[in-house]
């Protein structure tokens, strides 16, 4: 039996990370034996472009207990099935990364494999023509809990934060209206012991998760935890973000599309478009980026644009002392991949598998920052490699080509064209299919396939391929539009943009 409970958890900073970790803190843990104390501040503005996600949402939110039309009523939600990128790799090149396989493997081996045989004797249809979540995403389709698909979603960032405030409260967390002024560090442990609000109010707290975003209020500037700099091989370090009004059908699918300088995102919500610019400030002026967005997007700007900037990399302790980063506050990776809720939701996963007790064990603090490290480190080779296979001319995507790569992902990319495989490591957040479709995406095309895809005949394969991709276009043309699918079961009030 577990005993020396922590008393006091205080949550600094609000936003998607503070009230994520507050409403999974407080399903949980007994809340009996532990106050959960969330401090934010109306007055602190919070990011808020992290508008699409990946499937590990709809765990959280099952985890939670969130019923998800509800959900996506309330934050003007749309659903995802993947993203589709523009223009990445050559001009006019387009490929799909979707939540889902390229279809069950024949004998143990993988669709790749075959098409990659197939490919050697003539034939080019492309990867995703054997992607049922594709197939339904191009034509503007959806439905839930296809078991040939996972998903995810699009919200308002806002109005999710809220959302989940709502969550959190009637769960038991407390929350206290505030801004922190300056910290105590106990003199003997080194711990954070209080935090102090500008109207007075002291909060003590045993344990400390830092939501504050950029600015790692407490991991970063009270514990003084270094930052790992990762800008030398994600050389984007700017994003311009706007909404704009929305379109009448909105796609299942996050949209990005690469330009001389960046890429763009389009994430479509039911009463508006969100739209952004990430880009390198060595290779593209501010106004630059803000006027190729301006002059790309498809629909009325509704405000000014928001000018972000980022350096991606990591807090070298995710955990340090009593204190874990959540969200930006312990790391950042540009959202090519929405990889921003993923993380936090990661984060508070992996704290309550190690949670600790009011004596915090160094061993289990040390096995949390371990996980982190290798998690977020898989993530940025996946991210990378996007950059790395670009063959575009421009200044921005000749530079990423000619980065020195991490060891990781260049044996990654030397067995995939060595043999067709994909070797997989400890704690990957993409598997094989997601690999596959940003290699074959890129036109990077293994010398081999499997061996074992010849032992059958050319034509059985040939045939067995043509019977896939008529079928999975007739199933796709048989599932409801992403349209009337939200009308029918979480439509939501039509505001005026604010």
């Amino acid at each position: 039996m577990n005993s020396g409970h922590l008393r006091d958890i205080v949550i600094l900073g609000g936003g998607a990370a503070g009230w994520i970790a507050a409403a999974l803190l407080a399903k949980k843990i007994d809340c009996e034996q532990t106050r959960i104390t969330l401090v934010e501040s109306e007055q602190i503005g919070t990011i808020g472009v992290g508008e699409a996600t990946v499937p590990i949402l709809a765990q959280y939110n099952a985890m939670v207990g969130i019923d998800e039309f509800d959900f996506v009523r309330s934050t003007q939600g749309t659903f995802k099935l993947g993203i589709e990128f523009c223009d990445w790799g050559t001009a006019g090149n387009r490929h799909f990364h979707a939540f889902s396989d390229f279809g069950h493997p024949v004998e143990g081996i993988s669709t790749h494999h075959y098409w990659l045989r197939l490919r050697q004797s003539g034939e080019d249809y492309p990867i995703e023509d054997y992607s049922f979540a594709y197939a339904v995403g191009k034509n503007n389709n959806f439905a839930p809990h296809n078991e040939r698909y996972h998903y995810a979603y699009h919200f308002d960032a806002g109005l999710y934060a809220r959302y989940l405030r709502d969550v959190a409260t009637e769960l038991g967390v407390q929350r206290i209206e505030g801004k922190m002024t300056h910290f105590d560090l106990d003199p003997e442990s080194g711990n954070i012991s209080a935090i102090h609000l500008a109207d007075g109010q002291t909060i003590p707290g045993d344990f400390f998760l830092d939501c504050t975003g950029f600015a790692s209020e407490l991991l970063g500037k009270a514990l003084d935890t270094p930052f790992v700099d990762w800008s030398h091989w994600l050389l984007c370090n700017s994003a311009i973000a706007v909404p704009s009004t929305r379109i009448d059908t909105p796609m299942p699918f996050t949209r990005s599309t690469a330009h001389a300088g960046g890429w763009r995102w389009t994430i479509p919500l039911q009463h508006r478009n969100g739209n952004g610019m990430v880009y390198s400030s060595d290779y593209w002026s501010d106004d630059a980026a803000r006027d190729e967005l301006l002059g790309s997007i498809s629909s009325e700007p509704l405000a000014e644009p928001r000018l972000f900037r980022f350096t991606s990399g990591h807090r070298k302790q995710f955990w340090n002392r009593n204190c874990v980063g959540i969200g930006f506050a312990s790391s950042f990776l540009e959202p090519l991949e929405s990889t921003g809720i993923q993380l936090i939701v990661m984060g508070v996963l992996k704290l309550l598998r190690y949670f600790p007790q009011r004596v915090i064990d160094p061993v289990l603090r040390n096995e949390y920052n371990r996980l982190s490290t290798i998690e977020i480190e898989r993530i940025r080779d996946f991210i990378i490699a996007h950059y790395y296979l670009s063959r575009r001319p421009e200044p921005l995507w000749a530079a990423c080509r000619n980065i020195e790569i991490p060891d990781s992902l260049r044996h990654k990319i030397e067995i995939w064209k060595a043999s067709g495989q994909i070797p997989l490591g400890d704690l990957e957040s993409y598997m094989e299919p997601s690999w596959v479709a940003i290699l074959l995406g890129n036109n990077l095309v293994p010398s081999r396939y499997s061996v074992s895809a010849d032992k059958h005949p050319l034509d059985q394969i040939r045939n067995g391929m043509k019977l896939r991709r008529e079928e999975i276009v007739r199933s796709a043309r048989a599932v409801t539009s992403h349209r009337d699918f939200i009308d029918g079961h979480c439509k939501a009030v039509q505001l005026e943009f604010d």
